[in-house]
């Protein structure tokens, strides 16, 4: 079986396990990988660049290694081939456990459990809770939601695409290894440059999909292609700018502004500030909803994409063999 065949319907049944099954209960591979990515930093770390980019290149590069030599060895096996690669993508996708913790905030906010939306916050995200009211919870909860539909499944995919289950779990290392260490804390502003600059990397091609997608699923396309275009530059990240910027403009909602980090507070552009309204907790639903129809659209083209190269690929192939026997 064709590679391009193999990663979509490896894909499909994956997509298709997350929605109906969510993040796997026990054993997550992802958490073992950032046990083990944990333990390599307290053997390596120092407040040096080098040491971090050491740190990455052990931590990616030996995900990306096992992966690639598990591929091989079901790769004249088709149907282990495919079941490889839908239990990877399974594994690194996290749209339903992201849509159901954004649903349990959103129902806490709407019953007016301020307290209960709080605790469960830091769930999703790592903003400090404990001063946010209940529309800077909401507004915090859409951020995420936007950032992390690109991040935990169209990121996925694209590099899935490209590199089948080798880039599926370098993505999710890659990914992970940012959220550890890639933050600007005292201790990883130099340690986790490296993780940081190889994330903004590989995010970069589903961080633009993701905004395209919005933009098309989300029924504002000239307002979401407006604040794209308007305010996705003034975005500190590179990539979360895009897609939240699109969110916004999708949803007629203002994102962005000042937030707080555990102890320190971050100053942001506001995002579809000319147009957009404050966030309220109903749309929280709406942006789930929104980050779905993503989800899916994103799986369409990351397969019809990779077919579409594997027949050019095989052309090619045929023609050059049928020149050799002439």
């Amino acid at each position: 079986m064709r590679a391009d065949r193999v990663f979509a319907y490896g894909a499909v049944a994956g997509l298709i396990a997350d929605a109906a099954l969510g993040d796997p209960r026990r054993g997550h591979p992802v958490a073992g990988f950032g046990r083990a990515a944990a333990r390599v930093e307290s053997l390596l770390w120092r407040d040096d660049r080098g040491r971090g980019a050491l740190h990455t290149l052990l931590c990616a590069g030996g995900a990306v290694g096992a992966a690639a030599l598990a591929a091989r060895a079901v790769r004249d096996r088709p149907a282990l081939a495919v079941a490889l690669t839908a239990a990877t993508t399974w594994s690194v996708v996290g749209g339903t456990s992201l849509g159901r913790e954004a649903r349990a905030i959103g129902g806490a906010l709407a019953t007016g459990d301020l307290e209960v939306a709080r605790e469960r916050l830091p769930h999703l995200c790592g903003r400090d809770p404990h001063s946010l009211d209940g529309p800077q919870i909401a507004r915090a909860v859409v951020e995420s939601v936007a950032e992390n539909t690109s991040d935990a499944v169209v990121g996925a995919l694209v590099w899935g695409a490209i590199g089948g289950v080798p880039g599926l779990v370098g993505f999710r290392a890659v990914n992970t290894l940012d959220a550890m260490v890639g933050h600007k804390s005292p201790r990883h502003r130099r340690y986790g440059w490296a993780s940081a600059r190889l994330d903004d990397l590989a995010g970069w091609p589903g961080a633009r999909l993701t905004a395209a997608l919005a933009a098309v699923g989300g029924g504002r396309p000239s307002e979401a292609v407006r604040a794209w275009k308007a305010d996705a530059g003034r975005h500190p990240s590179p990539n979360a700018g895009p897609v939240e910027a699109a969110f916004a403009g999708a949803l007629g909602v203002r994102l962005g502004g000042t937030l707080a980090y555990a102890g320190r507070v971050e100053h942001r552009p506001v995002l579809n500030g000319e147009s957009g309204r404050e966030v309220r907790s109903s749309d929280i639903e709406r942006a789930v909803r929104l980050s779905r129809r993503v989800s899916v659209l994103a799986l369409g083209v990351c397969v019809v994409g990779r077919m579409a190269v594997g027949r050019v690929v095989a052309g090619r192939s045929s023609t050059g063999q049928g020149r050799g026997r002439a």
